[in-house]
């Protein structure tokens, strides 16, 4: 947390007040203590009632400004212009929600490498098609998520959710591949099958027409693994990586299957499994 605050506070971006907000969910890992150290404003939210979007809601009520930023713990900025980049299109007026690039690092997991830049490339698009959008590294305006909140009962991809809504009402989405941050996951790999679970669960919500059966679960497993193997090859990397690639693919998709072939109606356990992130 301490790199991720420390980050914040290096970028430059002249002509622009900046306010940082912390929405804690309980952490036990000294994060409240440091946030403090850093001047932030604390904002709690119980394990019980927690959900991504309604601790984005919650965050978003307590700022003050027009542009609000919405960065992840895991996310550490990777230059002192990301914030000036990942806001100017909002201030120019040419979208109302930008998104910016994600990467890994060396010590980051070599098929959650390639995610990064399949979904991240490294060309903008502004406006972009579609309406796929990550909250990991993002900026919208306050005027647009005061008449649209997040929607505080899915399991995730609450920010594509509310994109498709946005994208379907004509206001524009923009990729900003300039405002780049290092997404560091430090999972299990039953942490890793979750987050792809309730993410699949959520998209049954969001997109009902797609249904994943369990050839396309064995087929999404073997062609992505000889892909990253493919890939690992050219970089040299296969040894490091073989037994990792095959871990992290499964889980991805062993969860992925799962959450689209659950119901929706959650039992308060299993949507405290689902929601809180730990």
């Amino acid at each position: 947390m301490s790199d991720v605050l420390s980050g914040i506070e290096q970028q430059q971006c002249p002509g622009l007040e900046r306010e940082i907000i912390v929405v804690d969910s309980g952490s036990t890992d000294g994060t409240v203590d440091i946030a403090k150290a850093h001047g932030c404003r604390i904002e709690h939210i119980s394990k019980e009632n927690f959900s991504f979007g309604r601790s984005l809601n919650l965050g978003c009520a307590a700022a003050t400004g027009d542009v609000f930023t919405i960065l992840s713990g895991h996310c550490i900025t990777a230059d002192n212009q990301w914030l000036a980049n990942l806001t100017a299109p909002l201030i120019e007026g040419k979208v109302m929600w930008t998104y910016g690039r994600q990467m890994g690092n060396d010590g980051s997991r070599f098929s959650e490498r390639r995610i990064f830049e399949k979904y991240f490339p490294p060309q903008s698009r502004i406006p972009q098609q579609g309406f796929f959008c990550n909250n990991a590294n993002s900026a919208l305006l306050r005027q647009v998520w005061e008449q649209a909140p997040f929607d505080e009962e899915l399991t995730g991809l609450e920010d594509m959710h509310l994109a498709k809504r946005l994208v379907s009402e004509g206001l524009k989405i923009g990729y900003v591949a300039e405002a780049a941050v290092y997404h560091l996951h430090d999972e299990t790999w039953p942490q890793i099958k979750r987050r792809f679970e309730r993410e699949s669960i959520a998209l049954q919500y969001i997109m009902p027409e797609i249904h994943l059966s369990s050839t396309d679960l064995l087929r999404y497993i073997a062609s992505s693994i000889l892909l990253d193997m493919g890939a690992a090859l050219q970089k040299k990397e296969f040894v490091r990586h073989f037994g990792e690639i095959v871990m992290y693919r499964c889980a991805q998709y062993w969860g992925s299957y799962r959450g689209n072939n659950f119901h929706r109606k959650l039992s308060r356990e299993r949507k405290e499994k689902y929601f809180y992130p730990k």
